[in-house]
């Protein structure tokens, strides 16, 4: 799998740095380069590239207002690339992949990579999968519909997903029982996973990391949190039609309007 990057900075030798570092990787090609947002905008409309690595601070059209310009296309995946740390939760709020400092170290440029390997490749499953529903739809309807409700064997469902973790964290890998797990909150593309005795941060969304998740344990009760549900011990009714999951650990956890049929799950 090639892919497709473009990159975008105002500094020319920031570029020309970037494009050495990335020479190492057979797998990126590089498309298009862009002196400022405005450029990256037409370049990003016209190649549509897979992957981005954008500037932040650039004059006119910066980093923020060329997501904000491609809001009426499929979006690539944004690597920011800055001098400034203090934008890093601005950028996790726009879905950015990831957030490098210069000058780009090598090792964390190849995990940055790693990781937009792994989101690819699941995003071509999923286009592949609805390629699969649409052919199944036309030539064998019956088919369609048992997939599309989900008619499979309890055994093989419940085995696809992860029983653990490997997470990388403080230059460490630790492999976190799932079981052990009592809740996730996001933060952009970064995850808290809190285990009974330790937090752990996880480069993933929340969007991709659900889909490894048993869904009849595991259940967002918020935007931005996943709750184990077999570790929850009390519901407090809140105002407002809200409440709050008393976790194992003693934590407390709001539960949002929009989530509260998951109380109902198992709150009889």
């Amino acid at each position: 799998m090639t892919i497709r990057t473009i990159l975008v900075d105002d500094e020319p030798l920031a570029i020309q740095g970037l494009q050495l570092r990335l020479q190492r990787h057979d797998d990126v090609e590089i498309i298009d380069t862009c002196l400022n947002g405005r450029e990256a905008i037409r370049s990003i409309k016209t190649h549509k590239p897979d992957l981005v690595f954008l500037d932040i601070q650039m004059p006119g059209f910066d980093g923020f207002s060329v997501i904000q310009g491609l809001m009426e296309v499929e979006p690539p995946l944004f690597v920011f690339v800055t001098a400034y740390s203090d934008h890093a939760i601005r950028a996790f709020e726009a879905q950015a992949m990831d957030y490098l400092m210069k000058p780009v170290e090598e090792d964390r440029l190849a995990d940055t990579l790693d990781r937009v390997r792994q989101r690819l490749t699941e995003r071509k499953g999923v286009e592949e999968a609805g390629r699969l529903k649409e052919a199944l739809a036309e030539h064998a309807p019956e088919a369609a519909e048992a997939m599309e409700e989900g008619v499979v064997d309890d055994g093989p469902s419940a085995s696809r997903y992860e029983k653990l973790i490997n997470i990388k964290d403080r230059g460490q890998i630790f492999r976190v029982d799932v079981d052990s797990i009592e809740r996730i909150d996001a933060a952009g593309d970064y995850m808290c996973i809190y285990t009974g005795d330790n937090t752990l941060i996880l480069r993933e969304t929340m969007k991709f990391l659900e889909k490894r998740l048993d869904p009849r344990r595991f259940q967002r009760v918020h935007r931005s949190t996943i709750v184990n549900l077999d570790l929850v011990r009390q519901v407090k009714p809140h105002t407002n039609g809200e409440c709050f999951l008393v976790l194992e650990s003693g934590a407390q956890v709001k539960v949002s309007r929009s989530y509260k049929d998951v109380v109902a799950r198992f709150v009889h």
